[in-house]
């Protein structure tokens, strides 16, 4: 294990530098934006560029690799990554940041493709949970300390818009100039909504759910705290809550779903979101530490969900299937954080921030009802094939969800996990 660790080292180090910041840039953004009077139906504009770049980089970014090779494209990307928010500072128009940001979320998926083949290439199946895990606490601790890097600066010059150029710059050394071997080329994974859909329409459904949920409370959370009155160190606080609830619940969701049906989680998931929600609905202008709880349980739910509906569409596929169907996924995904913003927006533009999380509980209790109508639907005993493992994710799917690494047969190999053989003798079962 140890051993293992020492040679992803300075692969890790770029992911943390990279993810912080990430951090400070997915905060600095809307609060810069806020304080140069911009609406929220703009700011919302401006998020579904990052969404739709994020997106549409899974699908190209694969392609780039197989023409040139990982550290071409990773040096690339990085760069695009500092020039996105470097311009971001020197030319203060929201359609010009709509631009950029559609940069950066091109590029930061393609970052997280890089380092994610990189990282399968490097561990074995013995200790790849365990690496993995240490990278998804890389990404969350990353994300929180760019956060905390707001107050120390003023969003309305350019000097943190500079230092997240900077840290961008740096997270890319590591890597570069890593003596690791280079991961095997990717090849691009084919996807087919209509039968994903045919085969468990709730998946489906509740990736697209989640996808509206993450992509309207990454993007315009910030902005929340700004219209609420919060300073940017409490606001700091507020965002770090939700992803602290996130790293803590992924372990007991997971274990709940990998022993009883799925659904059944997905509704009590959606249950806790939408009363979460509510209770921040009503808690506007509380106490920063009666408030930071609540985003603590919107956290433990908000992002572990599309989590649950990956696990559940794979329970439903052939270990040759696993790919197409992470595809699939995430493409469905990607739909719904680019609808996120752009339905919340206008909403949160006429009835004020708390508006926010009123329609967010919206969406969590279409999520819980529509799993819930599933299970009535059709009984999990039918025809179900065995399970695979519940992976938890990061605030938002990574890289290794964009394309699978030549080497790797499923799904569960370009996550970190082992695959458990589905019963090929059972008849498909759609939920």
């Amino acid at each position: 294990m140890l051993a293992s660790l020492a040679s992803i080292f300075s692969l890790m180090l770029s992911t943390l530098l990279m993810m912080v910041a990430f951090g400070l840039q997915s905060y600095v953004v809307p609060v810069r934006s806020v304080a140069e009077g911009w609406s929220t139906q703009t700011i919302s504009l401006i998020a579904t560029g990052y969404t739709v770049g994020f997106t549409l980089s899974c699908i190209v970014t694969p392609r780039f690799v197989l023409m040139v090779g990982h550290v071409r494209v990773f040096v690339a990307l990085i760069t695009l990554l500092s020039i996105g928010i470097l311009l971001c500072g020197l030319v203060v128009d929201w359609r010009a940041w709509m631009l950029f940001r559609t940069v950066s979320g091109f590029a930061i998926a393609g970052s997280y493709l890089i380092i994610e083949s990189w990282l399968n290439e490097r561990v074995t199946n013995e200790n790849r949970g365990s690496v993995f895990s240490i990278y998804l606490i890389a990404t969350m601790v990353g994300t929180i300390m760019g956060q905390y890097l707001v107050p120390i600066g003023d969003p309305s010059n350019t000097s943190l818009f500079i230092l997240c150029g900077v840290i961008f710059s740096i997270s890319l050394l590591p890597t570069a100039l890593s003596s690791s071997p280079l991961p095997a080329p990717p090849r691009q994974a084919s996807f087919r909504l209509a039968a994903l859909y045919r085969r468990s329409p709730v998946a489906v459904v509740g990736a697209f759910l989640a996808g509206a949920l993450s992509g309207a409370w990454l993007n315009l959370g910030g902005v929340f705290t700004q219209r609420t009155g919060l300073t940017t160190a409490q606001g700091a606080t507020l965002l770090a809550a939700v992803l602290i609830g996130s790293a803590l619940s992924q372990i007991p969701i997971g274990r709940a779903s990998d022993r009883m049906d799925r659904r059944l989680v997905m509704v009590f998931c959606g249950i806790i979101g939408t009363a979460s929600c509510i209770a921040m609905t009503f808690s506007t202008g509380a106490e920063p530490l009666h408030l930071y709880l609540i985003a603590a349980c919107i956290g433990s739910v908000i992002f572990p969900i599309y989590a649950l509906n990956v696990a559940h569409a794979n329970d439903l596929a052939q270990p040759d299937e696993y790919v197409e169907v992470s595809s699939g996924m995430l493409i469905v995904y990607g739909f719904g954080t680019i609808s996120g913003p752009l339905a919340v927006g206008p909403i949160m533009e006429r009835f004020g921030p708390a508006s926010l999380f009123a329609t967010l509980a919206v969406y969590f209790a279409l999520y819980a009802a529509y799993a819930g109508w599933r299970i009535m639907r059709r009984e999990a005993s039918d025809g179900m094939v065995a399970k695979t493992d519940y992976q938890a994710m990061p605030p938002q799917p990574l890289g290794g969800e964009c394309a699978a690494p030549a080497a790797a047969g499923t799904m569960q190999q370009e996550l970190g996990e082992e695959p458990l053989v589905a019963d090929t003798t059972s008849p498909t079962w759609r939920s």
